[in-house]
């Protein structure tokens, strides 16, 4: 079966131009501009049109095993698909947290069954796990996934001597949720003696503050670099942050790089108010200052990737008060199309 796009605007590799692009079966053939004489199926004219390669996400929550109710690696995949992602890596706070192999390899064969697009997993990472974290294979794992901040279950790493035997011994990639458990905590005790129980989502980003976020993403670019480390820190959400990240570096050079997140580049703290726990995210939506930061960091490539953070929850856990709602929410479909 061959299908033939013709006019397309092809976006490839920094440049856009228009031509025709061959597909064999599941495979692209041929990329040029003048082959609409070529035998094909099936011909499709593109004139006007955008053509891409499948996005990679690197950071999404599909919620299978344990949190089916909010969807499943068959479910979120083809969401992906329908938004253009056609692969994605997936994070280990399910139920179970994947902190041995065994739980791990489950997650790959539920995949193989199941998935829609291409995939991979990060393990995960705790205090105590960290002979089974250095079982990983990385030629089938995309890497170590470790929460430098309050999270589900003991998904928390904070021990330091743990994070400093991570940082040194493992040989991948590690990718860290950065955001200070102290400071936040400290910031929740003093919250709830100012607000009580149900303060409004406003002061989210008082909570999970700057401060935290900061205070954990230097830690981490201190440890990678002094032990040589790929790290990878996922969706900054501060211009604080931004200024920690090498922009003068080709990324293939990089051994530490930035991600940041659409709900980050979408939204600020003026939108809480319209939104409310519907934009809870963790870390949390900022100000207008820390979004443009975000901007310019992209745009100077200080930041070197755009993920969704795909967190899925039902209406009715969403739509809680604020100590109570969770954070998260569904972007793998919406993140192109939108952007």
């Amino acid at each position: 079966m061959k299908r033939l796009i013709i006019n397309a605007k092809i976006v490839n590799e920094g440049k856009v131009f228009e031509g025709d692009i061959l597909i064999n079966h599941e495979r692209i053939e041929k990329i040029g501009n003048n082959l609409q004489s070529t035998p094909a199926n099936e011909t499709i004219d593109a004139k006007g049109m955008l053509l891409l390669p499948g996005i990679i996400d690197d950071q999404v929550h599909f919620r299978e095993p344990g949190l089916t109710h909010k969807g499943t690696i068959a479910s979120e995949s083809k969401a992906a698909l329908a938004g253009g992602v056609t692969s994605f890596m997936e994070m280990p706070n399910t139920v179970p947290p994947v902190f041995t192999q065994k739980l791990l390899e489950e997650k790959y064969a539920i995949a193989a069954r199941s998935s829609f697009a291409n995939y991979s997993f990060y393990m995960g990472t705790s205090n105590d796990n960290y002979d089974e974290v250095m079982k990983t294979d990385l030629k089938n794992v995309c890497g170590l996934k470790i929460f430098m901040g309050s999270s589900t279950g003991n998904l928390l790493v904070d021990n330091p001597s743990t994070l400093e035997r991570i940082f040194t011994g493992f040989p991948g990639l590690i990718a860290s949720h950065c955001e200070d458990e102290q400071t936040i905590l400290s910031n929740t005790a003093l919250a709830k003696h100012q607000y009580g129980e149900n303060p409004s989502i406003s002061i989210h980003p008082v909570v999970r503050s700057v401060e935290a976020c900061y205070k954990s993403s230097n830690m981490a670019v201190d440890l990678a670099k002094k032990n040589g480390t790929r790290l990878h820190v996922l969706h900054i959400s501060t211009a604080k942050e931004v200024a920690l990240f090498d922009a003068n570096t080709h990324l293939s050079k990089k051994k530490i790089t930035a991600e940041a997140c659409i709900h980050h580049l979408w939204f600020t703290d003026a939108d809480y108010e319209r939104l409310g726990t519907k934009i809870k995210w963790n870390p949390a939506i900022k100000t207008q200052q820390d979004q443009n930061a975000l901007w310019q960091g992209l745009d100077r490539n200080s930041i070197d990737v755009i993920a969704t953070d795909h967190a899925p929850h039902t209406l009715e856990e969403k739509n809680n008060s604020y100590f109570k709602a969770p954070s998260g929410g569904p972007l793998i479909q919406h993140g192109l199309g939108d952007a």
